[in-house]
């Protein structure tokens, strides 16, 4: 068991106690989240520990509000203050005091008195500064008071804390916050998830590294079922900063004691365990004095046979001298991290008060123009890739239309089929139609020009996705330039200078897919055949001719070895009917028999080519298609170079261009400027809070500079 000497209170500075007491205030008084994690004793129990009997045996008073089910109900950060008396005194933990606060080397059990006020004893409140409460009763009142003011006459809780100082003779210079008893069933009108919000506002409390806990377990129950420790074991698994309290040890039964758990032979603790004896629910009913019952703890210790050899590392006294050693140890070895943590806070907060600047005092003009004129610059450098913020990580500005252009347009329009939707028998009929009554003797360049022209136009799609994609980078880019501190300062002008700059994009759009539009209707209006990159008629011919003579077999003579000429159809054969079935009438008449041949009835409304391609359909088809491979893809070159110029002259430079004259003539007007620079609320708010925080630090950091 982790032991300190009876005697060891010598060493006791309050100083160090009250540093942080005042730096707790500090936080308090002006209403901010205390951002310093502070050294502090935090007391956790369950409701029948006996929680509020140890504090007030530390205290020496009754000043607790006591009854059934959740009576404290708000953190307690109690501040116990040791003065001088007017006249010798004696602690009202049975430990008398010298004037200077220290303890004499022997404990003397003396007993107080148990009057209702004491010159010398008072409790004061941080929200009702000032005023002095002699009378504890009133404290009991007052903790009641200020409780249902925040959690109503129900039994919620609130995590708001309510800060007490103590000042007496009589009490240890120590800071204890006492919290609400850990439950596990709600009764009455408890909330329903009363268990959860009494341990999450714990573990909040006890989480912190600089926190040391007070576990409190009555020691007529199973120390393994100790809610107190199990919860400490949670945050702190190796039990390096909880100290045990057991509590009700005189109600155990006859022939059981603590003493293996204060040799920590059951769950260890570093800092130990401390056996105290508080007053019976009878002893509080009947308004028997404090004094008496650490009169009774002290004999019950010095007389029990197994607690005697040990009785001065028990009870009240012994706790409060070993609880202000450990935190004035605590405070010791945290002070140097306490110190760099206020002034990392200090510098973080005076840095965001930078950035939220001063309340607008200047000439409203001057500050729209030069916001004008900065984003301006900043959209201009964005753009071209000059800003100094350039990612490591992503693509951003500029390099994002680039990635627009050169790769999912290109892509996009790399991807255009235009045998996708013309298959082969489609240009057979278009060649067919195209020779009117006469059947072609040569390929004919109509059906190409006509087939090509309403691929060109399937271009039109992804040109003008394009525009439409650059469009959404600008507007991306626009939002990251309005989320700068100064537009979250002012959210009517960040208004303003995003309705003004997306109407000015949306009427550059309609230009620019003009102008794309334009692009591709120039290349679908006139086929250039003469351009240097188009492959001739003549040239697809013989390549045709030569690929399709290529795949057939040539006939050889079996005697001579030589190939054999073409064979000639005997000029006295009469074609038959059947041999023109393969034709491109073929299989219409294939289906009808001779008599209905001979009928010659009148062609369906809907004459549809069918059956097989003829060799000659063949190499027509394959001249068609290769002319039109050959000029799809100059167009297609075309528009991949040209669609990108057309955007940046229509769109992207002519918004780089003219943005700064296109803001100041719709935001430069003198009667709207005060309303678009009223601040938004939260920036007010957080101004004000980085402001008491800046003042609350710099304290902080006056105080503790104070100590060497």
């Amino acid at each position: 068991m982790a032991q300190i000497s009876p005697n060891a209170i010598n060493v006791n500075d309050p100083t160090l106690i009250t540093l942080v007491n005042k730096l707790q205030d500090v936080f308090t008084t002006v209403g901010v989240q205390n951002p310093i994690d502070l050294p502090q004793i935090v007391v956790v129990g369950s409701q029948s520990s006996g929680k509020s009997s140890v504090l007030e045996n530390i205290v020496g008073r009754d000043f607790l509000p006591r009854g059934t089910g959740i009576v404290t109900r708000r953190p307690l950060l109690l501040q116990l203050i040791n003065r001088p008396a007017t006249k010798p005194e004696i602690n009202g933990t049975g430990q008398g005091l010298a004037p200077d606060g220290q303890a004499p080397a022997e404990s003397k059990a003396i007993k107080t008195t148990d009057k209702e006020s004491n010159v010398d004893e008072w409790g004061e409140f941080l929200h009702i500064p000032g005023q002095k409460y002699h009378d504890f009763n009133k404290i009991r009142e007052e903790i009641v008071r200020e409780t249902e003011s925040k959690t109503g006459r129900n039994s919620g809780i609130s995590p708001a804390p309510i800060n007490l100082r103590i000042y007496s003779p009589n009490v240890l210079t120590l800071t204890l916050v006492d919290l609400p008893g850990l439950t596990k069933v709600p009764v009455g009108d408890q909330p329903r998830d009363i268990e959860r919000q009494i341990r999450d506002m714990v573990l909040k409390y006890i989480t912190k590294s600089n926190a040391i806990i007070l576990a409190v377990t009555a020691a007529n129950t199973d120390l393994a079922n100790s809610d107190g420790l199990k919860l400490a074991r949670e945050v702190d698994p190796e039990g390096q900063r909880t100290i045990g309290v057991l509590t009700k040890v005189d109600l155990m039964d006859d022939g059981t004691d603590v003493v293996d758990i204060l040799a920590g032979r059951i769950i260890p603790l570093r800092l130990g365990y401390v056996p105290v004896v508080n007053r019976g629910q009878r002893d509080i009913e009947t308004k028997r004095p404090i004094s008496y019952a650490l009169e009774h703890e002290k004999n019950f210790f010095e007389n029990h046979k197994a607690y005697r050899n040990k009785s001065s590392y028990c009870g009240t006294p012994y706790l409060a001298r070993k609880l202000n050693l450990i935190l004035m140890m605590h405070i010791k070895q945290t002070l140097p991290e306490i110190k760099a943590r206020i002034q990392s806070s200090l510098s973080k907060y005076r840095q965001e008060l930078d950035q939220l600047g001063d309340s607008l005092l200047g000439n409203s003009s001057n500050v729209v123009l030069n916001m004008i004129t900065e984003f301006s610059n900043e959209y201009r450098t964005v753009l071209e890739g000059n800003n100094q913020e350039l990612s490591s990580i992503e693509l951003s500005g500029g390099a994002r239309i680039s990635f627009v252009f050169h790769e999912l347009y290109s892509n996009g329009v790399k991807a255009v089929d235009p045998f996708d939707q013309v298959k082969d028998i489609d240009i057979r009929t278009i060649l067919v139609n195209s020779s009117g009554s006469s059947p072609a003797l040569f390929v004919g360049t109509t059906a190409f020009e006509l087939i090509v022209k309403q691929q060109i136009k399937r271009l039109e799609e992804p040109s003008l996705k394009c525009v439409s994609l650059v469009y959404d980078e600008l507007i991306r880019i626009l939002g990251g330039l309005l989320t700068k501190p100064a537009f979250r300062r002012y959210p009517a002008l960040k208004e303003k200078f995003h309705q003004v700059v997306v109407s000015f994009f949306k009427r550059a759009m309609d230009p620019t897919n003009k102008l794309v539009k334009d692009l591709v209707s120039m290349e679908a209006c006139y086929v250039n055949t003469g351009h240097p990159d188009f492959i001739n008629g003549t040239r697809a011919m013989a390549i045709v001719h030569e690929r399709y003579h290529a795949a057939k077999p040539t006939q050889v003579d079996p005697k001579t070895g030589k190939p054999l000429p073409p064979a000639v159809p005997p000029r006295s054969a009469s074609p038959s009917i059947d041999a023109d079935a393969s034709g491109f009438f073929g299989s219409f008449f294939a289906s009808k028999n001779k008599k209905r041949m001979a009928a010659m009835e009148p062609p369906p409304p809907t004459l549809k080519a069918s059956g097989t391609l003829s060799d000659k359909e063949t190499q027509e088809v394959e001249v068609i298609k290769l002319l039109i491979t050959s000029y799809f893809g100059i167009v297609r070159r075309t528009m991949i170079d040209m669609v990108p110029k057309a955007i940046m002259l229509a769109l992207v430079a002519l918004s780089k261009d003219e943005m700064q004259r296109e803001l100041l003539e719709n935001m430069y007007k003198t009667e709207e400027l005060d309303e678009l620079l009223k601040e938004s609320e939260y920036t007010v708010r957080r101004r004000k809070e980085c402001q008491q925080m800046v003042e609350s630090l710099k304290k902080a950091s006056e105080i503790v500079n104070q100590v060497q």
